[in-house]
């Protein structure tokens, strides 16, 4: 049996792993690595806090910043496609299926599923732009 997504630790565990699959990924590592240019420094520790994307599955907060602005910037230079949210989302539900079990688990996946659900069709659909 998997432990639970119940530490700081345990977030730390899914977002580098989740993140070093992300950079190596030949489908979407490229528009973080060459387009976006992430500083995975920077950018780790901004994913890991506690108002982060993924780490407000238990006590929702507001996420800080304005994530969905970096991503229309992004895709002014780049167009971002549904396949992309696709890979994005298949890669994060793997990552945590492969580390952890549990209701904080399954919160996780259905948190970044909505996200690229909600996201996607403001920039690959009849609505986007």
């Amino acid at each position: 049996m998997k432990p639970d997504i119940s530490t700081s630790e345990d977030v730390k565990q899914l977002i580098n792993t989740f993140y070093e699959k992300v950079q190596r990924d030949d489908v979407i590592g490229y528009i973080f690595n060459d387009i976006a240019k992430v500083n995975w420094s920077a950018h780790l520790p901004v994913m890991r806090m506690p108002s982060g994307i993924f780490c407000c599955w238990a006590m929702p907060t507001p996420i800080g910043g304005n994530p969905i602005q970096k991503h229309f910037d992004l895709h002014a230079r780049h167009p971002l496609k549904a396949a992309h949210f696709d890979r994005w989302l298949a890669l994060f539900q793997s990552t945590v299926d492969e580390l952890f079990e549990g209701s904080n688990a399954d919160n996780a996946k259905f948190r970044a599923y909505a996200i690229a659900e909600t996201w996607k069709p403001k920039f690959d659909g009849p609505f986007a732009g």
